[in-house]
């Protein structure tokens, strides 16, 4: 199916791409790598009539470390994230993760940015993001803000990124020593989605206790969550306490039910994934 009629514009800078969306308000919408938006213009659940196409804006596709921190900017594609030198050595979750979204071609078009701004339930980068507690950076006209993970995915397809907004960067705090992560996710066969995803990360003491637990899911309900039952389950305990703490995964989530999954089963998809994530990250941590 063809999308409707609609204008092209090729934004410069991240200014010159603000000053556009100021000017078409409502009726714009920006382009990234388009593995998000297309499919639904082509639907036409979307019909913007201003397309601002964002992907020549070379400085958001760096990855680089800035005042401690890890950056990637919102353009950087999911091959650049899963390849990438400082993201594989520092942010190993994030990689593994980027590793296993779509397709070969998705991998080599699809954003980073572009994916946490559209916030598919099923979506892998969310669960990493928040187990990462990592930082959007956002501007508008207004100026820039800061967005922390937790606040940033507010509902089903719904971030904090107010209309007008661009997701610039998403920066992130080195791991401490002693810890370990991992992605693992129930992969739906045909469109390559997480019917469930965990993404895990625990420091150890030196004691071998889980002195810092993490857990990010996606999924299971309309946004990505952390699972606080678990980390607090786990928290202080050694190892042997994970299979009781993962049980707590789907706690107070009204888990999603559709033709690939239904509650019951993606509940126990959250429990299994989540123990096993944890288990492979224990032992991250103690190599």
């Amino acid at each position: 199916m063809y999308p409707a009629p609609f204008e092209y514009h090729r934004a410069a800078s991240v200014k010159d791409a603000l000053a556009m969306l100021t000017r078409f308000g409502e009726e714009a919408k920006l382009l990234a790598g388009g593995h998000s938006l297309i499919p639904m213009m082509k639907l036409r659940l979307a019909q913007p009539a201003h397309l601002i196409d964002i992907g020549g804006i070379r400085d958001l596709a760096q990855i680089r470390e800035d005042g401690g921190r890890i950056v990637i900017g919102g353009l950087a594609n999911h091959h650049q994230v899963e390849t990438s030198a400082i993201v594989k050595s520092k942010l190993g979750v994030l990689a593994e993760c980027a590793a296993l979204i779509g397709d070969v071609q998705v991998r080599n078009r699809g954003t980073i940015g572009g994916s946490l701004a559209h916030s598919d339930p099923a979506a892998d980068y969310p669960a990493a993001i928040l187990a990462l507690e990592a930082e959007m950076r956002v501007e508008g006209s207004g100026g820039a803000r800061t967005i922390k993970a937790e606040e940033f995915f507010i509902d089903l397809m719904t971030t904090a990124v107010q209309h007008g907004q661009i997701l610039t960067h998403i920066s992130f705090a080195p791991l401490p020593a002693r810890t370990g992560g991992a992605y693992l996710k129930h992969r739906q066969p045909a469109s390559g989605f997480a019917t469930v995803g965990v993404a895990a990360l625990v420091t150890l003491d030196p004691s071998g206790n889980c002195a810092r637990v993490s857990v990010g899911i996606t999924g299971l309900g309309p946004k990505a969550f952390r699972a606080k039952g678990v980390e607090a389950a786990l928290t202080g305990k050694a190892p042997a306490a994970i299979k009781d703490a993962a049980a707590r995964a789907a706690d107070g989530i009204d888990a999603l039910s559709d033709i690939h999954a239904g509650a019951d089963f993606r509940s126990e998809l959250a429990r299994v994934y989540t123990r096993r994530a944890l288990e492979q990250a224990v032992a991250r941590a103690k190599a």
